[in-house]
């Protein structure tokens, strides 16, 4: 089913996943019994999510990248009518103060998920065509449109972390295209013009962004989950405290089984858990790339490319925040934290990866 070079990629994706089953066990625990009085209500939904996410990555190594290339516009416009569509009162769900999901039974599906992997699909169907970046207005302009305007649905909902994330990884595909620097230069100076009139724009933003610098200026409120994230961390030394025996999951931490799960993890399996673990999303990473490299046409290397820089993005944005080095932005750790869209998408993307030297002639 796989080829040898993959099947070592295809370990570690589902190590890691069920590594973050386990985590997300412990860590919601209580939370789950308190809100719920079902101490498995979060670990239940995960399963069946990381199941369907299995099936997803299966199926996806099996597949033929050039084959989905065809649908690419397909895909675009129904993430797109999904975007507008959660945007409506009474057909999206808000949550947390973002109307993000639609509500199926008792799941919830987050269509940004979706909107990244047609974003990537899109976005190297148009570079594999262009062959050479020349011109800033005929040839980037027109991708830098469709990202800006994909990026605005998100922003709409709002959920600031995933649209940033979708746009590293469409970066890191121009950069990949061979697009001259200037332009990076030139882009650059409006994303941060553009940046810090969103960040100014929302109260809410603005508070992260002092909470991250000085989080004790406002301890129990903005800057909560920033002290809470390092009291985790801190006293998880150099072995932990075992498995299901963390102090910050129990109501010190909101949610823990969400964005700050690496908190907890640290805490009960300490700084070599912690490490060990990082050390595994970089081999995923590592692999992937070395996959990429070698795609038979430029289109798959685009996808799989794209597909791997968002998963290391998200990963070194996510650790960032929860050891303080960025201001807290709401993104899950990729395959570890709780999330059914997230889980899902992710592992069929990484399953698309495994497939581009499966299917290598």
């Amino acid at each position: 089913m796989f080829r040898k070079k993959t099947v070592f990629f295809t370990l570690l994706v589902f190590a890691v996943m069920l590594l973050g089953l386990m985590e997300v066990y412990s860590a919601s625990l209580m939370w789950a019994q308190f809100k719920y009085q079902d101490g498995a209500y979060f670990i239940k939904r995960q399963i069946i999510f990381a199941c369907i996410g299995g099936i997803g990555y299966v199926i996806a190594a099996q597949i033929h990248l050039k084959k989905i290339e065809k649908y690419h516009r397909w895909i675009m416009a129904l993430t797109l009518a999904a975007m507008v569509l959660v945007l409506i009162p009474g057909i999206g769900v808000e949550r947390n103060g973002s109307r993000s999901w639609f509500k199926l039974a008792s799941l919830y599906i987050q269509p940004s998920e979706f909107l990244k992997f047609a974003m990537i699909l899109t976005s190297a169907h148009y570079l594999s065509k262009k062959k050479r970046i020349s011109s800033f207005v005929k040839d980037l302009f027109p991708l830098l449109l469709l990202v800006l305007g994909g990026f605005g649905l998100i922003m709409l909902q709002p959920d600031f972390g995933s649209g940033i994330v979708m746009l590293c990884s469409i970066v890191v595909m121009v950069f990949v295209a061979g697009c001259p620097y200037s332009y990076f230069i030139k882009g650059g100076i409006m994303g941060i013009g553009a940046l810090a009139a969103l960040i100014l724009s929302a109260p809410y933003r603005l508070e992260r962004i002092t909470s991250f610098l000085d989080p004790w200026k406002d301890p129990l409120g903005s800057g909560f989950q920033m002290i809470q994230s390092l009291y985790a961390i801190a006293p998880g030394g150099l072995l932990g405290r075992g498995f299901n025996t963390s102090i910050q999951k129990q109501f010190y931490l909101p949610e823990p089984q969400t964005d700050f799960i690496f908190s907890i993890f640290a805490e009960e399996f300490g700084f070599i858990g912690g490490a060990v673990l990082i050390f595994m999303f970089f081999l995923i990473v590592y692999k992937g790339v070395e996959i990429c490299i070698h795609a038979d046409s430029s289109f798959e290397g685009y996808v799989g490319i794209g597909m791997i820089s968002l998963f290391a993005i998200q990963v070194g944005i996510n650790l960032g925040v929860v050891v303080g080095a960025f201001p807290v932005t709401g993104i899950t750790l990729p395959l570890f934290s709780y999330g059914g869209s997230s889980l899902v998408v992710m592992m069929t993307m990484l399953g698309f990866v495994s497939g581009i030297s499966h299917h290598k002639k």
